[in-house]
């Protein structure tokens, strides 16, 4: 074997220098896109699936001769500009160049030069988040413009135009380093911006959920390198940064959809128009037709958002990795997946299987936009699900527990309705397998801002967020939230994702140094960071445990404790202050003398009443 090594070198080496074989100038015209663009060893898993695009290259034959690297497989597809290599690397293939031959008719070929990296020390072992964090969600192209040079692109058709709610208003990546200070001094720990890969559309391209090149940041926010300096930079920080990523479709300019690899390559593709039916039960309804189960999973998102077959192995594998490249170039902390149940469920319990079995401590993220708690707990890790299916998904977004905190603080009290709604969602955690593991939001950029769904109530307000801030799970603060952002109450994409004050020259508001903002702005930012930055050093509410009492008279009760610390959290809603007796609590104060009034900074006797003041959130540090 070693012998027939020696000679294909040397052959190679003839060939090279007889001129037979492309200059590398020449390599790059023959060959448009090699995808992953370079790779690591080290991995748990040592396949690699590499696309290699270019014209007719499924004429040319490949071949490597590259120590602790192997060519099991090339796969050729319906169309002949693309090859798909399936390679292994071995335990010995070390971090550095090889070059992979293609060998054409009449001796005429090609060498391309693939990279193997090594990995980051420590890199497997990265931790996510968790509840020791608090996420801070943001809307890119609307949080701050760091870098005005990049706000339109020549080649790209969406050019800026701040003035349409619904334009590129030309926020950055550097417009998000600009600000990490911010985030931190804010108590946030971690930062996820909406998707900032390539979204070359030619409008409403600012959301970032059109993608149109899965391996590179959209030109308009900046580069790759860019993106990795944020990472970087929010880790100087304390902080992480999640990534916002789409498996289900693609945007409608996606390359893809000018030279397709294969027929099936897309659902629906070769049919006219199907969009998505939208109704997620289809994916759990033990008696649901096969009909409706394929509209609902192959059919678009929308006509610009072409629905992706992740049933196709090779498409399967390219997006498993596309994830794991993510993660090891970026530094990742986490990554949010978008519209979780629509991919072929099978695919997605194997595309966050593989990832966790590179990072075991990572974490992932889904969303399943659902306020029902059986849909939304039939994708997390560790539910046994009646018909067999098996998640490896760590955390969905809690979008229930959201729904009844609205319902719970706005509405009424009555025998089921106001604050026991959030007695009642709470009860039923027993259909999570990890309640404590899942994302608590106040809202996000999805639906209309929560001061705007309370009434614009602050005292509502500070109750929310008190809440979001305390209860079992990880917080997340949709950005503006801080300072009473509002918006339409029918859903306004545009609207509900307005410009952050002060990120842009100019404003005339300026939320990062409080210039300009209004008293009760002020307050509400106070009030948050406040809390956000207590909450870092409460083991109770990272890890400890959640009692609570029925509500009664207008007042919900909980606590969060461990062996060593314990925190009580009431809510008041009646309009008149109440002294609240202690007895009923003793199971949680038994033998309790004083508590510290976190957001007043006062001490308490407690020992026979809590003064509540009216409509309230009182948080009890209890000695």
């Amino acid at each position: 074997m070693k012998t027939r090594q020696f000679f294909q070198t040397i052959a190679v080496a003839l060939i090279l220098t007889l001129g037979i074989f492309t200059s590398a100038l020449q390599a790059a015209e023959a060959i448009k896109r090699v995808e992953p663009p370079f790779w690591w060893v080290g991995f748990e898993d040592t396949h690699l699936q590499v696309m290699v695009y270019g014209p007719d290259i499924a004429a040319m034959t490949p071949s490597i001769t590259a120590a602790g690297v192997t060519l099991d497989k090339v796969i050729q597809v319906k169309n002949a500009n693309y090859l798909f290599l399936n390679l292994t690397l071995a335990p010995e293939a070390k971090a550095g160049k090889f070059d992979i031959l293609f060998q054409g008719e009449g001796g005429k070929g090609i060498v391309y030069s693939y990279e193997l990296r090594a990995r980051k020390a420590g890199s497997a072992d990265r931790q996510g988040f968790t509840s020791a964090d608090a996420i801070y969600l943001v809307t890119p192209d609307r949080f701050a413009n760091g870098d005005p040079s990049n706000d339109s692109q020549p080649h790209m058709a969406d050019k800026l135009n701040r003035a349409d709610k619904d334009g590129r208003h030309g926020g950055d990546i550097q417009g998000m380093i600009d600000h990490l200070d911010y985030m931190a001094d804010m108590g946030f720990t971690m930062l996820w911006p909406m998707p900032l890969q390539e979204n070359d559309q030619q409008r409403t391209s600012y959301h970032g959920y059109s993608i149109t090149d899965f391996y590179n940041q959209d030109a308009r926010y900046g580069t790759n390198e860019d993106f990795l300096a944020l990472t970087q930079q929010a880790r100087a920080r304390g902080m992480g940064v999640i990534m916002d990523m789409v498996a289900n479709h693609i945007g409608s300019g996606h390359w893809w959809m000018q030279d397709m690899p294969m027929d099936d390559w897309l659902n629906f593709y070769q049919q006219d128009y199907v969009q998505s039916s939208h109704v997620h039960n289809t994916v759990y309804d033990p008696y649901a037709a096969q009909e409706d189960k394929e509209k609902f999973s192959g059919g678009w998102f929308d006509t610009t958002m072409p629905d992706l077959n992740q049933k196709n192995p090779l498409l399967a594998t390219y997006l498993i990795q596309n994830a794991i490249w993510w993660v090891e170039y970026a530094d990742l902390a986490g990554i949010r997946m978008d519209t979780y149940s629509y991919p072929d469920m099978d695919f997605m319990a194997e595309w966050a299987g593989r990832i966790m079995q590179e990072y075991p401590r990572f974490t992932i993220v889904g969303e399943e936009f659902e306020d029902n708690r059986a849909m939304v707990s039939y994708w997390q890790r560790g539910k046994v699900n009646r018909n067999g299916y098996r998640s490896a998904l760590p955390s969905l977004i809690d979008f229930p527990l959201h729904a009844a905190l609205v319902k719970g603080l706005t509405e009424k009290d009555g025998w089921r309705e106001g604050l026991k709604r959030l007695y009642g969602v709470l009860s039923m955690d027993l259909d999570y397998a990890a309640p404590e593991d899942l994302v608590i939001l106040s809202d996000n950029h999805d639906m209309s801002r929560l001061y705007t769904q309370l009434g614009e109530d602050f005292d509502l307000y500070k109750m929310a967020m008190a809440y979001t801030l305390t209860m079992r799970g990880i917080p997340q603060i949709f950005y503006g939230t801080e300072i009473l952002k509002t918006s339409p109450e029918v859903k306004d994409d545009g609207k509900i994702r307005s410009d952050f004050p002060g990120g842009w020259a100019g404003d005339k508001v300026n939320a990062f140094t409080g210039e300009g903002l209004g008293k009760t702005e002020k307050a509400a930012q106070d009030f948050v960071r406040r809390l956000a930055n207590w909450r870092k050093t409460k083991k109770s509410l990272h890890v400890g445990k959640l009692m609570h009492y029925v509500p009664q008279d207008g007042i919900y009760v909980y606590f969060r404790y461990t062996d060593q610390e314990k925190v009580m959290v009431v809510l008041n809603k009646n309009g008149q202050a109440k002294d609240l007796p202690v007895a009923r609590f003793a199971e949680m104060l038994a033998g309790t003398r004083r508590g510290h009034d976190v957001i007043t900074g006062q001490d308490l006797d407690i020992t026979q009443k809590i003064p509540l003041g009216a409509r309230s959130v009182t948080i009890l540090e209890i000695e």
